[in-house]
């Protein structure tokens, strides 16, 4: 029941963001957030996908003509396929990267907001970041405390943390990060904006007593 209520939000998060993306609206962004996208390139890869849907679905309903009560069931469940396959690139294009900080004088607090699409949100306390790299990333091997969230197979950065954070999968599974790789359509300007953001100002010295 657990899982079936994951894939329900899941879906639910999915079609949000369709009409999120129909009102050219992003998700979570506002007053002090900045968005990073990365979602450059992918678009007709996956307008090509739904193609091909919409072609498998136009192959079965010649198949099935015959019979209609099969015929009514696959299209229904091909046509959703197509909307879910859009959702998804609509997902990540609306539920970008965000970098949320709040600095006063001698300490920052803030948020690296990692997503991808739908089915990773991944809140990163800026005072956890150890270290903030450029590193593109074709191949990723699954290895205990790591998060790989490629785009297009490839990751652009690494965020090694100074201790571990927890991430729940999409099925709800409870993981421990110490490192999380992902990709960014600037990753030269989120791996800058996030140096900045985690280094704390100086506090202005005491003023020297009047003689």
């Amino acid at each position: 029941m657990r899982i079936v209520r994951a894939l329900a939000r899941h879906e639910t998060r999915l079609l949000v963001s369709l009409l999120l993306w129909a009102a050219r609206r992003t998700h979570g962004t506002g007053s002090g957030r900045v968005p990073f996208p990365y979602t450059r390139g992918e678009g007709p890869l996956m307008f090509g996908l739904a193609f091909v849907c919409v072609i498998e679905s136009l192959t079965m309903s010649v198949l099935l003509r015959d019979w209609p009560a099969v015929h009514r069931i696959v299209l229904g469940l091909d046509l959703y396929t197509v909307v879910l396959v859009i959702g998804m690139h609509a997902a990540n294009v609306v539920r970008p990267h965000i970098l949320d900080t709040d600095t006063d004088t001698d300490t920052v607090t803030g948020t690296l907001r990692i997503r991808r699409g739908a089915h990773v949100d991944l809140h990163v306390p800026l005072q956890q970041i150890a270290a903030v790299r450029r590193e593109l990333r074709t191949t990723h091997l699954r290895a205990p405390g790591e998060l790989d969230l490629p785009l297009g197979a490839r990751t652009t950065l690494t965020l090694e943390l100074a201790h571990p954070i927890t991430h729940f999968t999409l099925l709800s599974r409870q993981r421990h990060i110490h490192t999380v790789r992902f990709h960014a359509d600037d990753p030269a300007s989120l791996a800058d904006a996030i140096t900045r953001a985690r280094t704390a100002p100086s506090p202005l010295p005491d003023r020297p007593a009047a003689a």
